[in-house]
């Protein structure tokens, strides 16, 4: 079974556009490869591949300004309700830096607006499990290096297939940006948070930063640092 993404983004502080229309510029389908697009990277996570056999890979399109193009296609075998790869665009720190030119970290009592518009497609040769999500890591320092491990992670998921399942209990129904979101808690060493939208969408035209306050209304953050990436699917 193989899974393709691919979608159309752009945004203030990180931008993520998956065309599989236009050509590729570099690719590749290594354990953890990665590929730079200006202030922003391309991740070919596989931190579960051990629960599987497979692949993962990922392309870069094309960049202008704060958008970007870029694609991921997988193929696992394996027990379908784990996670194998987590390929995504990443802006700012993900256990370590790979630019200084990306206007991370804010602190979220800052409430700086993060906008990001995205839309994308999914093309499966058959059923699989997967989701599609942002990801954002906050911190209790700025200078947070590949050691440091997040205090909380905060989850924006815009859809998901096959079962697919955030981390946690779900706690309510939250409205933000205009849709309903059920929150999950929950905790693997640090708290993580995940919204999850309840109609599912192939686009999104969201500040993120109001998921980040909606948390700190409800007292389940502070006005810590943080440092965000946006990172599609959840493979089978």
């Amino acid at each position: 079974m193989t899974v393709t993404l691919a979608a159309l983004a752009g945004l203030s502080l990180y931008a993520v556009d998956v065309s599989s229309q236009r050509a590729r510029a570099a690719s590749g389908c290594g354990a953890y490869e990665s590929i730079g697009m200006g202030k922003y990277w391309l991740n070919n996570n596989t931190w579960g591949a051990d629960n599987g056999g497979g692949s993962s890979c990922i392309w870069d399109n094309y960049r202008s300004c704060s958008t970007i193009g870029w694609g991921t296609a997988y193929e696992w075998s394996g027990g379908h309700t784990a996670v194998k790869s987590y390929a995504g665009s990443v802006l700012g720190r993900h256990w370590g830096w790979k630019s200084q030119e990306t206007g991370l970290p804010v602190r979220i009592s800052a409430r700086t607006p993060v906008r990001s518009k995205w839309e994308y497609q999914v093309t499966e040769s058959q059923d699989s499990v997967y989701n599609v999500a942002y990801d954002l890591w906050l911190h209790d320092k700025a200078d947070a290096d590949w050691q440091s491990d997040p205090r909380h992670e905060v989850m924006i998921w815009l859809a998901r297939d096959g079962g697919a399942a955030p981390l946690g209990t779900r706690r309510e129904t939250v409205q933000v940006d205009g849709a309903a979101w059920d929150l999950h808690v929950g905790d693997i060493g640090w708290n993580v948070y995940s919204f999850v939208r309840v109609r599912g969408t192939t686009s999104a035209d969201l500040d993120l930063n109001d998921f980040l306050q909606a948390l700190a209304r409800r007292g389940l953050v502070a006005g810590s640092p943080s440092s965000a990436g946006g990172r599609p699917p959840y493979p089978p």
